[in-house]
């Protein structure tokens, strides 16, 4: 069937990578005919939870996990276990938190927005986020000022590109510091499940990573960490929970996209990754005015994107016009312009076949050569 014609829909190229607003990522046929069987049957959801538990603690090295609707609800929810742990009348009371432990501490330089302010995230489980520091400085200092000041329900600390890059306190400083004060840390790292081993190593209480970012499933949060916390985030679900829930789609597609990541030959798929980018880079060698490089994702990920940084005198453009020029048409082709303003643009080839790096490719030269 084809969904674009029959509901009068653009194609989209996706160079822009693993982004929601994109749909997440293209699922996997493994993982989606698991999701697709699980819709023929039933199952008690908590026995399904329980079992996602299991393979999520073996994937992470957690004590235990759940899967949430999204990487946002299991950020709310982490959140909202940190005030009421498992005691199901603080649970009703949410979001109403007269009387519990309700301050989360947050670097201001991890206030982002991916589509909504992480602040509210944590202001939707009734808590109240305080900003440490300033944009581009955070010390130790000052997180250990606000956790000495007390009433710190957790810290939430936000792994993504998205955060300014200098000035503030690593993940094993943040949790070593809060640990001190028996509070537990949340990390956001919503498209950071190819690091999640490694942000429970760091002493990471909770760490939500997407199911439909490189896992390549259905929509949906992996929640992963202290089995105590993680009883309690499941707990949510009978309380400001009940609308974040996941269906049986995004819980057996999460599992069957965690076992397929644990038997996945991932330097193949780095080589992969890097074949298509050098594609990238060959195809726009030629384009006068056009400088090219290769940028290693900033999180540390076994990846890379091609650069593009577009000489206005030359070719016409800057890089936030040529990034418009692009999306322009059917199909679609949508560049990551998260830097146009610093003058340029990356093409991400994750999402990328051959086929759409050639017609991505020749709209840039189109573009360039236009003028």
């Amino acid at each position: 069937m084809d969904l674009h014609k029959k509901y009068h829909l653009r194609r989209v190229i996706n160079a822009c990578g693993k982004m929601t607003h994109l749909g997440g990522a293209i699922v996997l046929p493994e993982i989606a005919a698991a999701a697709a069987e699980s819709m023929h049957h039933f199952f008690e959801l908590d026995e399904l939870q329980d079992a996602a538990g299991r393979i999520i603690s073996e994937a992470s090295g957690a004590e235990s996990g759940c899967v949430t609707a999204c990487t946002a609800a299991g950020i709310t929810l982490s959140v909202a276990a940190s005030m009421t742990g498992n005691d199901l009348a603080k649970v009703y009371q949410l979001p109403d938190t007269e009387g519990m432990v309700s301050r989360v501490l947050i670097q201001k330089g991890h206030c982002v927005n991916y589509g909504q302010p992480v602040t509210q995230a944590i202001r939707l489980a009734g808590a109240r986020p305080v900003e440490v520091g300033v944009v581009n400085r955070c010390s130790e200092t000052e997180l250990r000022h606000e956790l000495e000041r007390g009433l710190v329900a957790a810290i939430v600390h936000v792994e993504s590109h998205h955060t300014v890059r200098f000035g503030w306190v690593p993940l094993p400083r943040v949790t070593a510091l809060a640990h001190e004060y028996g509070v537990p840390v949340i990390v956001d790292g919503a498209a950071q499940d190819l690091r999640l081993r490694e942000l429970i190593g760091d002493g990471a209480d909770i760490v939500i990573s997407s199911a439909h970012k490189f896992l390549c499933s259905t929509t949906g949060g992996v929640v992963a960490g202290r089995k105590d916390l993680i009883d309690a985030v499941y707990l949510q679900n009978r309380g400001i929970g009940r609308p974040m829930k996941a269906g049986k789609e995004a819980i057996i597609g999460a599992m069957a996209a965690l076992e397929y990541r644990a038997q996945q030959d991932m330097t193949a798929w780095t080589a992969q990754q890097d074949r298509k980018v050098q594609r990238i880079l060959d195809d726009l060698s030629s384009v006068q005015g056009l400088t090219l490089g290769i940028d290693p994702d900033p999180n540390g990920c076994p990846f890379s994107r091609a650069k593009l940084t577009p000489d206005h005198d030359t070719t016409g453009h800057t890089a936030q016009s040529l990034s418009d020029a692009l999306a322009e048409g059917d199909p679609t082709v949508v560049a990551r312009s998260h830097h146009a303003d610093e003058g340029y643009i990356y093409l991400d080839a994750i999402e990328m076949t051959d086929d759409d790096i050639d017609i991505a490719c020749q709209r840039v030269q189109e573009i360039l050569r236009a003028t």
